[in-house]
């Protein structure tokens, strides 16, 4: 298991995302409300980086095709058809750092 640091807490601000990669894993990381949450960045639809999307509460919405992720445990909330969960991340917040463990 590893330690990524996403960035400062001032990078992220609530409401916001953005993508970190490490060792070609691409991950999401979300600021809902002041708490930090990561899953896989890519959709399992047809690849789309999810970052790109929109976040309203905990949802992140697919740029490209609208399926809808919850950032909080990686599951898929909807779509037309059934798309595999993605993998979720524990977030430590530490003197104003986040990082996310792999």
């Amino acid at each position: 298991m590893g330690k990524i640091l996403a960035g400062k807490t001032s990078d992220i601000p609530t409401g916001e995302m953005i993508k970190v990669s490490e060792d070609g894993k691409e991950i999401l990381v979300a600021n809902v409300d002041g708490n930090y949450y990561a899953m896989d960045d890519t959709c399992t639809h047809q690849g789309a980086s999810l970052s790109e999307g929109t976040l309203e509460g905990s949802t992140v919405t697919c740029p490209w095709h609208g399926s809808t992720w919850d950032c909080k445990t990686g599951k898929l909330i909807a779509f037309a058809s059934q798309l595999k969960d993605l993998a979720s991340y524990k977030v430590i917040v530490e003197s104003g750092s986040i990082y996310v463990e792999t």
